[in-house]
């Protein structure tokens, strides 16, 4: 492996184009594309100024000079995608959700272990400076023991029945899409729950439109959240301690500003966020680091809390009745 990181993109989808954007604006080497045709891995390359354009998955988990890819195909296709990758000997960035079930991603984390390669979800959210910043505040004990986590995640999306997010052979729904945000953030500030509460309304395709949780944890904590992909909610978040609080601003999993306050309902602090970009290089950037350290798995987002809450998710998806072809 040469001094630079060299990253391989799997897939050119929209996400795909975000991310790519991103590295090339914060300065991080893109080697190679790989898509299902020469045509969309030219025309991907030449947007980017990609030395290396595959007109496969296969030929780009083939190429040698390439370390890391990114893995960016809908939620069905992720363990399929990592297994390839992983068995060429290149570490992976796989879009969240990291796999579709916990099933599939203990065996993509167990096979990541055996090659001695990093698997890292794409969870961009965790790695951003304002999360950076909370986790600071929190650790220094500013806001006391925190209790409680108010979250949603609420978008107003494409209804088209044949859109991947309606399509249920590509892992349609509102959950997995959005709820894995919020359901990620409870499971940093308080580990996997203990007892579940889930509700649903559901689409004509059977994917999931609306999905609320309640989870209460060993320690007493209790997080709520709600996810929707037909209405447009705050998408705001609150943490709150038995010393004060923490309300972030819309959109709260994307960069953005928030404000700590006391209990007598003081702002104590405000953060601005300030980046180049969308803020997804900064998940790329653990993952380098990682690599260059020859570690295997991020303190920040470790592939056993991973796996954790994708097994939380399959939980909230038996409660409310979601289930995906193949399955």
């Amino acid at each position: 492996m040469t001094d630079a990181i060299r990253w391989g993109i799997l897939a050119t989808g929209g996400i795909a184009h975000a991310f790519t954007n991103d590295l090339i604006l914060n300065g991080f080497h893109v080697q190679a594309v790989g898509s299902r045709s020469q045509a969309s891995a030219d025309a991907f390359a030449a947007e980017f100024g990609i030395p290396t354009a595959h007109p496969s998955y296969e030929a780009l988990a083939a190429d040698p000079d390439v370390d890391i890819i990114y893995i960016s195909t809908p939620h069905p296709f992720h363990a399929e995608n990592a297994r390839l990758a992983l068995n060429a000997g290149k570490h992976v960035l796989i879009e969240k959700p990291i796999t579709l079930n916990g099933a599939e991603a203990r065996e993509i984390v167990d096979l990541a272990a055996v090659r001695g390669l990093l698997v890292l979800e794409a969870m961009w959210t965790r790695f951003l400076p304002h999360m950076v910043r909370i986790r600071e505040i929190i650790a220094e004990g500013t806001l006391g023991d925190v209790r409680s986590l108010i979250a949603d995640h609420t978008q107003k999306l494409p209804e088209d029945p044949a859109h991947r997010l309606n399509a249920m052979e590509l892992g349609g729904g509102a959950l997995l899409d959005l709820g894995i945000y919020p359901l990620t953030f409870a499971s940093e500030l308080f580990g996997r729950p203990e007892t579940i509460l889930a509700s649903a309304t559901f689409k004509a395709t059977g994917a999931d439109a609306q999905v609320a949780t309640t989870f209460r944890y060993p320690g007493g904590q209790i997080a709520q959240t709600l996810s929707a992909s037909n209405t447009t909610g705050p998408n705001t978040a609150s943490i709150l301690g038995t010393l004060g609080r923490i309300d972030i601003d819309r959109v709260w999993y994307s960069p953005t500003d928030f404000r700590v306050l006391n209990s007598a309902n003081e702002v104590v602090e405000t953060f601005t966020a300030e980046i180049t970009g969308r803020g997804m290089h900064y998940q790329a950037a653990e993952a380098e680091q990682l690599i260059r350290a020859g570690k295997i798995s991020s303190d920040i987002l470790p592939v056993e809390e991973v796996v954790a809450i994708m097994e939380t998710l399959d939980l909230v998806r038996a409660q409310i009745g979601l289930r995906y072809p193949g399955e």
